[in-house]
């Protein structure tokens, strides 16, 4: 008996932690919008045009669990944030989530809770092309432009110790100070994730006149973060990306939607909450991947629009293509 009393009031100390903790839904909710940590102008993943209107992958990242907590992509108001400054602000509670092209890794994870990845990604080089460079194997003996805070800087060290080649490093504290440290030829080459290479060579004013070079040479799984100690919100989030990933995957898009409503799927009838109680048990409303999709768009979508090739980057899904098509992006099903 004692042994019953003692397992019951542990689940009870538990179940009443659980709910001390699920603070941030709520919190979001009676303030009437989601606050969302994004970088200081990153073209095809968080970048306002000259009105404040935010635009990305990262952005719609947001606006999707606005949608699905409000019915509503719109109530979200955008922090801009530095790469070194980033953290301290979901810390504090400054932000709810941060959706900053942000890699997953170990020591990271072990203070915050990375949901998923949006894009898998790895760091690469960009040179001149008069420098008449074809790999990053010829780069010895090079200076290397780099973002301060970030992954990189320990990446390009691995990279060219391990390749017996020495290279000198021109570190900046913001992407834009060394996107145009690079232009003014302050350095050789720049360095950073490929995917942020692709944006940031948008901004040069002869960008014909560089090349990426094809090594990848290293993993960055680019995701958002939340902080620990919520499981409710950490659910949320993760499953308005996994909401996003079975939508595309079942073929359901911001065009099929109103079609997809009437379909006799069981999978689809279950994502859509039309039958299930999936979405109360996030703490959402049954409709919350309805809400998502309509509003937003399925995860093909948002990446197609925004950093896929029939958007300025014309960047190829590759690895983020779903596993059914050859990639590597997954999520667990609804049920």
């Amino acid at each position: 008996m004692k042994r019953v009393i003692g397992v019951l009031g542990l689940a009870l100390a538990i179940g009443l932690s659980g709910q001390a903790d699920a603070q941030t839904l709520k919190t979001v909710r009676d303030r009437g919008s989601l606050v969302c940590g994004v970088s200081q102008g990153l073209p095809g993943f968080s970048n306002p045009d000259d009105k404040g209107n935010w635009t990305g992958l990262d952005v719609d990242f947001c606006r999707a669990i606005a949608a699905a907590i409000f019915n509503d992509p719109t109530k979200v108001k955008f922090t801009p944030l530095a790469a070194k400054d980033r953290f301290e602000p979901l810390r504090s509670g400054e932000i709810d989530v941060l959706s900053r092209n942000t890699t997953w890794t170990s020591s990271r994870d072990a203070v915050f809770n990375f949901v998923g990845v949006v894009y898998y990604d790895g760091q690469g080089f960009m040179v001149r092309k008069a420098l008449k460079v074809n790999s990053a194997l010829e780069l010895n003996g090079a200076s290397v432009c780099a973002q301060s805070g970030t992954t990189t800087e320990l990446n390009l060290a691995d990279y060219f110790r391990a390749n017996n080649m020495k290279y000198e490093i021109v570190a900046f504290g913001t992407a834009d100070e060394t996107i145009k440290a690079y232009e003014s030829g302050r350095c050789d080459a720049f360095t950073t994730d490929v995917s942020q290479l692709y944006s940031e060579k948008l901004k040069l004013s002869n960008a014909n006149d560089h090349v990426i070079l094809p090594e990848v040479i290293s993993k960055e799984p680019l995701g958002p973060v939340v902080r620990q100690g919520d499981d409710q919100w950490f659910d949320v989030v993760k499953w308005v990306l996994f909401g996003m990933l079975n939508a595309e995957e079942l073929g359901v898009s911001s065009k099929t939607i109103d079609e997809a409503l009437k379909s006799k799927q069981p999978e689809i009838r279950r994502m859509l909450g039309l039958d299930g109680t999936h979405g109360e048990q996030l703490g959402l409303p049954r409709d919350w991947v309805v809400r998502i999709v309509r509003h937003v768009g399925n995860y093909g979508e948002i990446f197609e629009r925004n950093v896929g090739t029939s958007s300025r980057l014309g960047i190829s899904r590759g690895l983020n293509r779903l596993w059914t098509k050859g990639g590597i992006q997954y999520a667990p099903p609804i049920r």
